[in-house]
């Protein structure tokens, strides 16, 4: 039986008198990958800014390995590891220097520490660059030294705020397989990310956000069986008009039927048709 990991009921932050979070309810279970999408402005950043303690919910709970994060925030730190979009490092120190600080940080003694510390940056392929200035680095090491240092106080939980932005398709793929290698070592995962490929292929469940809500949730699997798996595409001059149908076979039987068939196309369904259908935009 698998146990809840993470768990937000009715969770509401309110700026001003506009609720950018509202009554949001979404629960991750242990060892689970699931991805949190949505347009900018829906609301994720905020919502992973109060799953880390950063912001305080204006209302609702969040419970974090099973403990409520506003009676015990102390709890929650010393169970998730956080990688956010933004550059976290300092880059004037070394990689072991940002390490050795995040580790006493969280009181972790000595030798322990160094063995810690040595174990965090093997396991990100940089145990070679531990005196190495930060900012020397390429942005692709800079975000595996901050997943060496959300790792290194061995979390229950591991938070990953659009982890592959801005970096090159070589650099993107070589940190799915740290993720992915995190997550088959049981490790529970958050991730939230605007690459519709990187959600399909990671996440083994989606939660999609807008204007502050779940809207849908499920797997890629299930989100197709619902909208359709089988997708038209017809262009209108400069537009694109989107039908989905049960299976491809009935979207190429509905194509065999037109008598004009000029800049139509039918392929199957994926994860981001089925987003621009639910959210009317795509992700910027």
């Amino acid at each position: 039986m698998t146990s809840t990991a993470v768990s937000l009921d009715k969770v509401t932050k309110v700026f001003g008198k506009v609720p950018v979070v509202n009554e949001l309810s979404f629960d991750i279970q242990a060892g689970e990958m699931y991805g949190l999408l949505g347009p900018n402005g829906a609301g994720k950043s905020t919502t992973i800014r109060m799953l880390i303690t950063l912001t305080e919910p204006s209302g609702g709970s969040i419970q974090v390995a099973g403990e409520d994060i506003q009676r015990n925030p102390a709890h929650a730190k010393r169970n998730i590891g956080v990688v956010l979009q933004q550059m976290s490092v300092d880059v004037d120190l070394t990689v072991w220097e940002n390490l050795e600080f995040h580790g006493r940080l969280h009181h972790i003694p000595n030798p322990l520490r160094q063995r810690l510390i040595r174990q965090s940056l093997e396991y990100v392929e940089l145990g070679d660059r531990r005196d190495t200035l930060v900012k020397t680095l390429s942005g692709g090491m800079k975000r595996r030294v901050q997943i060496a240092r959300a790792l290194l106080h061995e979390p229950k939980i591991l938070f990953l705020d659009e982890p592959t932005v801005g970096l090159d398709p070589q650099t993107r793929r070589r940190l799915w397989e740290i993720i992915r290698e995190l997550n088959n070592n049981g490790m529970t995962i958050l991730l939230t990310t605007h690459y519709m490929e990187e959600a399909a292929t990671l996440c083994d469940r989606i939660g999609i956000m807008e204007a502050g809500q779940l809207i849908e949730e499920g797997t890629v699997d299930e989100l197709q069986e619902k909208y359709g798996r089988g997708l038209m595409i017809r262009q209108h001059n400069e537009r694109w008009d989107y039908q989905f149908f049960p299976t491809v076979q009935e979207a190429e039987q509905h194509l065999s039927n037109l008598t004009d068939k000029r800049g139509v196309m039918v392929r199957e369904s994926n994860l981001e048709d089925i987003f621009v259908e639910l959210t009317g935009r795509q992700l910027d």
